[in-house]
């Protein structure tokens, strides 16, 4: 058994198209996200912007035994406050989650992306939370700090991996 961290060229796009459906269809359980008459949800914003060149942004596919298990959308950030990458997005089909596949999906790709991260979550999104403080603990010996968002709530946290 295999895990797989690819970066997802232009022709292959389809798939995180249809892996962001499943995202949203988990995600919809913290947000109000609803699907069209057709029973699809809407596209997530700015997606072609991971296969345009220059952008900073990067989408990867995470596989098993090359199944198409998951996904990360990671950034490029251009504000030194905030730091270098941010894991913009990042989902485990639930059939693969607790495997070690997140952690190390995460983990290789905070290796892959040497630099100051910021992780978030929304506040009500607490699977998500205690997965990234263990991840991100792991990963640095617990040294990351937290911030919570004044005006949403949500939660970053910020951490070095150089």
């Amino acid at each position: 058994m295999e895990f797989r961290l690819d970066l997802v060229p232009h022709k292959r796009r389809q798939v995180i198209y249809n892996l962001m459906q499943l995202y949203m269809y988990d995600f919809s359980r913290y947000q109000d996200i609803v699907v069209d008459d057709n029973g699809k949800f809407p596209e997530y914003p700015g997606i072609d912007e991971y296969w345009r060149r220059g952008t900073g942004k990067h989408a990867f596919l995470i596989s098993y035994d090359k199944v198409p298990a998951g996904f990360a959308l990671v950034d490029r950030l251009y504000d030194p406050i905030e730091g270098d990458f941010y894991m913009t997005e990042f989902f485990i089909m639930q059939k693969y989650r607790r495997t070690g596949m997140g952690t190390w999906a995460a983990q290789s790709l905070f290796d892959r992306f040497k630099g100051r991260w910021k992780v978030t979550q929304i506040k009500n999104n607490l699977p998500a939370q205690a997965f990234w403080r263990k991840v991100i603990g792991s990963y640095t010996n617990e040294r990351y700090s937290e911030k919570v968002h004044p005006q949403y709530g949500n939660i970053s946290q910020y951490f070095s991996s150089l």
